[in-house]
C-alpha cells in the first residue's frame, strides 16, 4: 500500500505532466465537484482527476478509488502505486471493465492491442509509458496481469467502499458489472462450517452457546436438511428457547417437527411454553399426546408460508441483521442502502409521473429505519423514515411516524426541520383528517381521540422539550426554540393528570443526557406497533419492544 509514486509526482513537475497526459491522472483536477463520503464513514483524499470529469481518491488503508462523473465509482488498485500501474499500462482501461482473467489471455491481449492503436492514432503512450514507468518506479506488468489486478481490485469495491453523495446519502453504482455473490452466501458462510463441526460432533456447546452462531447454524440447517440432523437440532432449539421468541427459534422447532417424532412433541410443548412470547409465537403447535403425523403437518405448514429450502426466498432483513450480528455491519449497510435507493428511485419516478407513492413500500421502509438505527447510522434512517411519513393515513400513524422523524432529525443536528416536523405533527393532533386521504369527512378518524392519555401524549410532549432544549444551541433558531417551548408547555397541560405528572417527574428528575436517550428509545415503541389508543389507556410509559422488522 505504497504511496511512493504519488510523492514522485508531487515532487517532480515533469513525472506530473506524463500522468496528466496521456495517462489521464492530473493532480491539479482533484476536485471531484460534488460532496462524497464512504459509507462506511472511513477517510477519503481526493488526490487527481481526469478530463472526463472523474475522480481518484486515496481511502484509509492506501486503496484508489475512481469516481466518474455520471455516478459510478470503483476501487481500482491496492494503493496508488498498484493504480498507477493499471492506468500507465492500460491508458484504456475504462473500455476493459468488463473483462476479467477468465477471459482468457487471448482475448485481453487482443482488446487491450485494438484500443491503444485508436489511442496512437491520436497520440504517442509507448516513449510516454517507458519514461513514466522508469520515473516512478513502476514494473512493467502483462496486460493480463494488469487486467488481473484492476478486476481483484473492482470486486473490493462493496462492501467498504460504497461511495455516497453526502448530502442526499444515494449510493454510486460500481463501476464494473462483474457478478458479485449474492449477500446470503457471504452471510451463511460461517453458519456451514458451524453445522459441518455440529454434524460431525464436535463444539455443540460452542455454537449453541453463542446466539450469533446459533442462529446462522440453524439457518444453514433450514438449506441442508439431512435427515440424521435431528440430535442436533434438538440441542439448538433447547438453547435458542432461552432467547426467548425468536424467528431461528420458530425455525428449529420446525426442522425438529419436520421429522414427525412422538418423542419430540413433550420438548416442543417445553419451548412453546417458555414464556408468554413463545407461547404465541409457536401457537398452534400439536400438544404432547398429538399424533405425530399431526407434529409433521403444523411444521409442514410453516416451513411452507415462513421458510422453505431456497436461501435466495428469504428476506433481505434476515440476512442484513444476521450479517449484523456476526460484525459485518459493511455487508450489511451496503445491502440495505442499495435497497433504500431503489425505494427512492420509485418514489421520484411516481412523482415525477404525478402518481402516489406505492404504499407496499411502507413496510420495507419502517424495517430500513429499524435497521439502520440498529447499525447506529442515522443518516440512512432519517432517509428511509422520510419516505415512511407520507405513507401514513391513518391520523395516530401519521402522528408516530411524524414524532420518529423529528427524533432522528434532532439526533442528526437537524433541529430546523425536526421544529418543522413538530409543527407538522400539532397540526396533525388539530385536524386528524388532513392529509388523511380517505375522502369520509371531517370527522371520521377518532385513532387519536386519547392520546392525551396514552404512552403517545407522553413522547410527544417529551420530543418537543428535547427539542427544544438541543437546538437552543443554534442562537439563529432562537425565536423557533421559543415557540417549541411554549407548544411543549400547551402539549404538556393537555396530558391527563397521572401522565403529566409523570412527565413533570421525568423531565424534572432526569439529567439532559439520559432524559435524551430515554425519551428517544421508549419514542419506538408507540412508532413501531401503532397501538390503538382506545385498545387500552397507559399513563405510565412502558419499555420498548424490538421492531417486527
Amino acid at each position: 500500500m505504497s504511496d511512493h509514486a504519488l510523492r514522485l509526482l508531487r515532487e517532480q513537475p515533469h513525472l506530473a505532466e506524463l500522468a496528466a497526459f496521456p495517462f489521464n491522472f492530473d493532480l491539479t483536477r482533484a476536485d471531484h465537484g460534488e460532496a462524497v463520503r464512504l459509507a462506511s464513514g472511513g477517510p477519503l483524499e481526493a488526490v487527481a482527476g481526469d478530463d472526463t470529469g472523474g475522480t481518484y481518491f486515496v481511502c484509509g488503508d492506501g486503496s484508489v478509488l475512481y469516481a466518474d462523473s455520471e455516478g459510478s465509482a470503483g476501487i481500482i488498485g491496492n494503493s496508488v502505486d498498484e493504480a498507477l500501474e493499471v492506468l500507465v499500462g492500460l491508458p484504456g482501461w475504462h473500455d476493459y471493465l468488463g473483462l476479467a482473467p477468465a477471459d482468457g489471455e487471448e482475448k485481453i491481449r487482443a482488446a487491450v492491442a485494438e484500443t491503444e492503436e485508436e489511442i496512437r492514432e491520436y497520440h504517442g503512450i509507448d516513449d510516454e509509458r517507458t519514461e513514466l514507468r522508469a520515473g516512478l518506479g513502476l514494473p512493467e506488468r502483462s496486460p493480463v496481469e494488469l487486467i488481473g489486478l484492476l478486476h481483484a481490485a473492482l470486486l473490493r469495491t462493496e462492501p467498504d467502499f460504497l461511495l455516497l453523495n453526502a448530502e442526499e446519502g444515494g449510493a454510486h453504482d460500481l463501476l464494473d458489472r462483474h457478478p458479485r455473490p449474492p449477500l446470503w452466501e457471504a452471510v451463511l458462510a460461517r453458519g456451514r462450517t458451524d453445522l459441518t463441526l455440529l454434524r460431525e460432533g464436535s463444539a455443540w456447546d460452542e455454537v449453541a452457546g453463542d446466539r450469533a452462531r446459533r442462529a446462522l447454524a440453524l439457518r444453514a440447517a433450514q438449506f441442508d436438511r439431512r435427515e440424521g440432523d435431528l440430535p442436533l437440532l434438538r440441542h439448538l432449539l433447547r438453547h435458542e428457547a432461552e432467547a426467548s421468541m425468536t424467528d431461528e427459534l420458530r425455525l428449529a422447532a420446525v426442522l425438529v417437527g419436520l421429522h414427525g417424532c412422538a418423542e419430540d412433541l413433550p420438548l416442543l410443548y417445553e419451548v412453546r411454553e417458555t414464556d408468554f412470547d413463545t407461547w404465541c409465537g409457536l401457537g398452534g403447535m400439536p400438544e404432547p399426546d398429538a399424533d405425530p403425523a399431526e407434529l409433521r403437518s403444523w411444521a409442514r405448514g410453516l416451513d411452507d408460508s415462513l421458510f422453505g429450502t431456497d436461501p435466495a426466498d428469504e428476506p433481505l432483513f434476515t440476512w442484513t441483521g444476521l450479517a449484523r450480528e456476526q460484525g459485518l455491519v459493511e455487508l450489511a449497510r451496503a445491502a440495505l442502502i442499495r435497497r433504500l435507493d431503489d425505494i427512492d428511485f420509485r418514489a421520484y419516478c411516481d412523482a415525477r409521473d404525478g402518481k402516489a407513492m406505492e404504499r407496499r413500500d411502507a413496510s420495507q421502509l419502517s424495517s430500513l429505519v429499524h435497521e439502520f438505527e440498529q447499525l447506529g447510522d442515522t443518516f440512512q434512517a432519517l432517509r428511509a423514515q422520510r419516505l415512511y411519513v407520507p405513507l401514513q393515513t391513518r391520523a395516530w400513524d401519521r402522528v408516530s411516524a411524524l414524532l420518529r422523524l423529528a427524533r432522528l432529525e434532532r439526533e442528526e443536528g437537524r433541529f430546523g426541520a425536526a421544529i418543522r416536523t413538530l409543527a407538522s405533527l400539532r397540526d396533525t393532533l388539530a385536524e386528524p383528517d388532513a392529509g388523511s386521504g380517505s375522502g369520509s369527512g371531517s370527522g371520521s378518524d377518532k385513532s387519536l381521540g386519547h392520546w392525551q392519555r396514552t404512552n403517545l401524549g407522553a413522547y410527544i410532549v417529551e420530543e418537543h422539550y428535547a427539542v427544544a432544549r438541543t437546538a437552543a444551541t443554534d442562537t439563529a433558531l432562537a425565536d423557533e426554540v421559543r415557540a417549541v417551548t411554549v407548544a411543549a408547555g400547551e402539549l404538556l397541560a393537555r396530558l391527563s393528570g397521572t401522565a403529566r405528572a409523570n412527565v413533570e417527574r421525568h423531565l424534572a428528575g432526569t439529567t439532559d443526557t439520559h432524559t435524551d436517550t430515554h425519551t428517544d428509545s421508549r419514542t419506538d415503541t408507540h412508532t413501531d406497533t401503532g397501538a390503538n389508543p382506545d385498545a387500552g389507556v397507559s399513563a405510565e410509559p412502558t419499555p420498548p419492544q424490538p421492531s417486527a422488522g
